[in-house]
């Protein structure tokens, strides 16, 4: 059930088709092709090499009539052999207008042989090779101002690019396009042989600016003055540019389409802590009311969709991805601990429940997405008519509660949204959303029996890192165990399973086998994970292997003059090596590791740490400066190290764990954004000092738990009363 080699290619070697035939057969008898090629009997009339390949994202093209490469030495040394450009495409798996231009255009037999007999193309899941796909986006945003995905770069056999775009229509005039993907190819193709002087002035000058923008003043002869360390007053610059640009109504930036990420609630919610500033925290607490009342928060299952099409949270891009929401979880556990809003602490519990729920291997890990479409159509899994609830409810016997369910979430007849209605909370109310259990219950079965998105079962390293700090720090907060629970399998599937033979981290796993050396993300994320695991469980295990990763960090990454580079030295050479230097969706790994290497600073009293974040800081100076808001995440750890963290230290006599609880829970619903927090056993401080050298010598006064506070080798009077604690750390706000 193979399939034949793609229209227009030249027949696949005989190994080659030997080694599809037996990936395929590999896959089992319920393996269904994605592809509308397919003979009566359901088997595909094409497959080409991506059939060989793990990810998600590739294999849902393994069977397009492109006669797709994986990006590799193959590919290229190809393109030289028969002197043709390059057609580079990067998504992922859950990317909507990705789904679009393959039905449209790679699925097209026409399209797909004109690129077999003029290019060499090459696909690529940018949550795989985040590198390839940083280095490309750089090169689409400088020709077009903007980027995103599907991302369509036209190369040389050099790899070097010439043009580039994103999605485009498959033929002239299709949704409105002057030139289509079809037209456009013929172009370059025709440019590429007739004018190559043309070709290689472009790929020049598009190469140079792609390494100005990601390595800019780290560039060999660019190299700048000593710079002062960025001001605290940046954060306050920061926020007043937020102050202007909210959206006093809805909460976020007062734009469409809305993304969770645009709006820095922890930022804003360090200001608060710090300054006092109420305007802070109502930004905060509003965006985090608006995005859970939305659409934009799946109201029966929790969890967040990746963002809104409009202003108001209601529509959103319907696909969830894990980054989303672990950063969600943190935001919302830590601004429950702000305000003590019940709502907030139920979304991050909700959205927990989804991620053990849905996206959890049997591992303890985590898959990394779930797609917008279903049965063809984006939505249609989440999407209700008001017809369709009252029949589930009606079951329930109880024509009170279907009213009220109907007007709590916001169902109308004539739906809000194509026909159909995307629940909502215009009014929310939690009284009447602990009486709606049932019928939500009822609801989550019944949408349980559609066809389901599609699931990226992928496990990335990065993201698995993100959703342990934000089980961790949820856990903690919320004083639910099973959370942090969870946390640790994740940490030890992860330590254990993403590594190579010789021990070293790598990025993904599936189908049993890890690939692809892990980046600089992936080392700051999982090591910024285990520090919060360790804040919740107090295993000095997790602490020793953040600190082994902080090594490993600075070892592979690390650039002398300060900052580190996405790749390490084990990585393969692009046109440009990256120097992170913005937070989007995703923090990039510089602010992570800005933050790690504070907070093992402050652990190990290790001076190295501070002087590590100081080089960051001062590498990313410029930026900072000139476009805080570019960095948000750098600016959690600017705001760190321009306070006096508390060093905060519970020890308790053995075996006696439980009478510490009205201590620990008082760290539970103290905001303390800037702090290590360090307990165990009298037996246990001894081998802990060596690691936390602030505990080291402390011990449970009159054989009861006691808690010390320190800043920077000040320190409180020890406490063994729940209140004197908390006094002393309400009292010390900077």
């Amino acid at each position: 059930m193979t399939g034949g080699t793609p229209p227009g290619s030249d027949p696949f070697p005989v190994d080659l088709a030997a080694r599809l035939v037996a990936a395929i057969a590999g896959r089992g008898p319920a393996y269904v092709p994605r592809t509308h090629h397919l003979d009566d009997h359901g088997r595909p009339h094409f497959t080409n090499r991506l059939a060989l390949e793990s990810s998600p994202y590739l294999l849902q093209h393994a069977h397009n009539p492109v006669n797709w490469f994986p990006w590799g030495d193959e590919a290229f040394a190809e393109a030289r052999r028969l002197g043709r450009p390059v057609f580079l495409s990067i998504g992922y798996s859950t990317c909507h207008w990705c789904h679009v231009m393959e039905a449209e255009s790679f699925e097209d037999a026409a399209i797909a042989t004109f690129i077999n007999r003029h290019y060499v193309a090459i696909k690529v899941d940018r949550e795989e090779r985040p590198d390839i796909d940083a280095v490309y986006m750089s090169a689409v945003q400088q020709l077009t101002g903007s980027g995103g995905w599907p991302m369509s770069v036209w190369l040389t056999p050099a790899r070097e690019p010439f043009f580039a775009g994103t999605y485009f229509p498959p033929r002239d005039g299709v949704r409105g396009a002057s030139r289509g993907f079809l037209s456009l190819l013929t172009a370059l193709s025709d440019t590429f042989h007739r004018d190559p002087d043309r070709v290689s002035k472009a790929s020049e000058a598009l190469v140079h600016a792609v390494r100005q923008q990601m390595q800019g003043d780290h560039l060999p002869g660019n190299a700048s003055e000593t710079r002062e360390l960025p001001a605290r007053a940046l954060i306050d610059a920061s926020v007043d540019h937020f102050k202007r640009s909210f959206d006093r109504v809805h909460g976020g930036l007062a734009r469409a389409p809305k993304f969770p990420s645009h709006v820095p609630v922890r930022l804003l919610l360090r200001h608060h802590h710090r300054t006092g500033d109420g305007a802070a925290l109502q930004m905060a607490s509003l965006t985090l009311e608006k995005m859970a009342a939305g659409g934009l928060y799946d109201q029966l299952g929790g969890g967040f969709h990746r963002y809104s099409t409009d202003a108001q949270w209601l529509v959103p891009h319907f696909e969830k991805m894990l980054y989303d929401n672990a950063l969600l979880l943190v935001a919302y556990a830590e601004a429950f601990q702000v305000t003590g809003r019940a709502d907030f602490a139920r979304v991050a519990r909700e959205t927990c429940d989804y991620v053990l729920r849905e996206m959890t291997d049997s591992g303890g890990a985590f898959y990394s997405a779930t797609d917008a479409d279903s049965e063809g159509e984006e939505g249609r899994f989440f999407v209700w008519t008001e017809d369709e609830i009252r029949r589930e409810l009606s079951a329930l016997g109880e024509r009170e509660t279907t009213s009220l369910f109907l007007d709590h979430y916001d169902v109308r007849a004539a739906g809000n949204w194509e026909g159909r209605t995307i629940l909502n909370v215009p009014r929310p109310d939690e009284s009447a959303w602990a009486a709606l259990a049932g019928a939500r219950k009822r609801l989550y079965e019944a949408r349980a029996r559609r066809v389901p998105p599609l699931r990226d079962d992928k496990i990335l390293t990065a993201w698995n890192g993100l959703m342990i700090s934000g089980l961790a720090v949820a856990g903690r907060i919320l004083d639910q165990p099973r959370y942090v629970a969870a946390a640790t399998r994740a940490a030890e599937f992860v330590l254990a399973r993403l590594r190579d033979a010789d021990g070293r981290l790598q990025r993904s796993f599936k189908d049993g086998r890890a690939r692809q050396a892990a980046f600089l993300d992936d080392h700051a994320f999982l090591a910024a994970g285990l520090i919060d695991l360790y804040e919740a469980t107090f295993d000095a295990r997790w602490l020793a292997e953040a600190l082994a990763l902080g090594l490993e960090t600075e070892r592979l990454f690390a650039d002398p003059a300060g900052g580190w580079f996405m790749t390490g030295g084990e990585h393969e050479t692009l046109i440009a090596r990256e120097k992170p230097a913005y937070d989007g969706a995703e923090p990039s790994g510089t602010s992570v590791a800005l933050m790690n290497a504070l907070r093992l600073g402050v652990f190990t009293d290790d001076d190295h740490w501070r002087q590590v974040a100081e080089g960051g800081l001062r590498a990313h100076a410029r930026v900072l400066s000139e476009r805080p808001v570019a960095m948000t995440e750098a600016l959690l750890a600017l705001d760190f190290l321009a306070d006096k963290p508390r060093e905060i230290a519970i020890v308790w006599p053995d075996g006696s764990a439980d009478a510490a609880a009205p201590l620990l829970a008082v760290l539970r619903r103290t905001y303390l954004p800037s702090r290590a927090l360090a307990a165990g056993p009298e037996s246990a401080i001894e081998a802990l000092g060596k690691i936390v050298p602030f505990i080291g010598g402390k011990v449970a006064q009159a054989g009861r738990p006691t808690a010390y506070v320190c800043r920077r080798g000040r320190c409180e009077l020890p406490v063994t009363d729940a209140a004197a604690l908390e006094a002393q750390l309400l009292g010390h706000v900077s």
